[in-house]
């Protein structure tokens, strides 16, 4: 007879840079001998945060276990990408994960994602354990995701008719809303009455009684993550969306596009230009790798708005193609040349 028990997986859902990949990393390192598998989804054209994932070396995610699916968003391509990725690994010969832990891009809408689980092919097999939602605490801190709130609520107000959406704000509404449990990463660059006042402002948000746990660097334990047991794609009517009736959704607001970066002889020139560079335009998240001449380790270079980070995560693999590169997330309408001509400024200038 087959085992006919359903495979819990955890949507974790975030905006852009909020720390999704570095949570599902601490996870996997420290699953306690738990089978996982993961599914990641990007908005742009490098898959750096499968790459992240696949450097780890962790015995109990193989590489094979680890499906990208870039060039997308899941909740746009159900039936073409997500559905069949995940009957691959449930399907594995030798290994059916004990737990497949799903992290979105950072622009989806976890609603329509949970659905899915309702399809025939799949609903017998797959249960949504619960959605995580990753939030970047610093920033929401700084009022990244509303222009001016109460400026807006003062004007309608006035004139209910007038229109003041804010698409970003939404995305991070909708992420919310859909959410079983609220991580609120990056907590150790807030003050405490700034903590306080972003879960009180994630409360005002969410019509039901969500935990929200503060961490540092995505460090929280797996016990926390996974094992939930909500089963979510049961629950679709306590999960309002600002998308709900509207049927399909887009994201003409926001566009993606790679850029080529030579060598540099220092990773601290090129980060400073790309951090002006993001001042200097409407940038969202620009992340990729880039070849430090010399070092025999890939450095990434991360960076939300203009806050910047870089690492050497690996080792160059024998016979790797060192092609350096990194994808710009913005939003529609920006000067993507002037921008492509500034980063490779930068790069002549961190070389030389």
């Amino acid at each position: 007879m087959p085992d006919l028990k359903k495979v819990p997986c955890t949507i974790i859902t975030g905006f852009l840079g909020a720390g999704k990949s570095t949570l599902v990393r601490h996870a996997l390192q420290n699953a306690g001998g738990r089978r996982l598998a993961v599914i990641v989804n990007e908005f742009g054209e490098i898959g750096v945060d499968g790459e992240m994932l696949r450097g780890c070396g962790i015995q109990n995610c193989p590489e094979d276990a680890i499906v990208e699916l870039p060039n997308g968003c899941l909740c746009c391509t159900v039936a073409d990408d997500f559905v069949p990725a995940l009957e691959k690994l449930l399907d594995h010969s030798n290994r059916q994960p004990d737990h497949i832990l799903i992290e979105t891009s950072g622009l989806a809408l976890p609603k329509p994602l949970v659905k899915a689980f309702n399809w025939p092919a799949i609903r017998s097999r797959v249960t949504v354990d619960g959605v995580v939602t990753v939030v970047d605490g610093n920033a929401v801190a700084e009022g990244r995701f509303v222009d001016d709130p109460e400026a807006v609520a003062a004007q309608r107000a006035v004139d209910p008719s007038l229109d003041h959406d804010n698409p970003l704000e939404e995305v991070y509404e909708d992420q919310l809303l859909c959410a079983d449990l609220v991580v609120l990463n990056k907590a150790d660059l807030m003050t405490p009455e700034e903590s306080a006042r972003v879960e009180r402002e994630i409360a005002s948000v969410i019509p039901r009684a969500v935990k929200v746990v503060r961490t540092v660097s995505g460090a929280l334990d797996p016990a926390v993550l996974m094992g939930l047991g909500v089963g979510a794609e049961d629950d679709l009517a306590s999960r309002p969306s600002h998308h709900d009736g509207l049927g399909e959704h887009d994201h003409d607001d926001f566009v993606s596009f790679q850029v080529a970066i030579a060598p540099v002889a220092m990773p601290e020139p090129l980060v400073a230009a790309l951090a002006k560079a993001a001042a200097r335009h409407d940038i969202l998240r620009i992340k990729g790798f880039v070849e430090v001449v010399g070092r025999p380790l890939r450095l990434l270079i991360q960076g939300v708005g203009t806050r910047f980070q870089h690492q050497y995560d690996r080792a160059w693999r024998p016979g790797e193609a060192r092609a350096g590169r990194v994808v710009v997330i913005a939003r529609n309408g920006v000067d993507a040349d002037a921008i492509v001509t500034e980063i490779h400024g930068a790069t002549t200038a961190a070389v030389a």
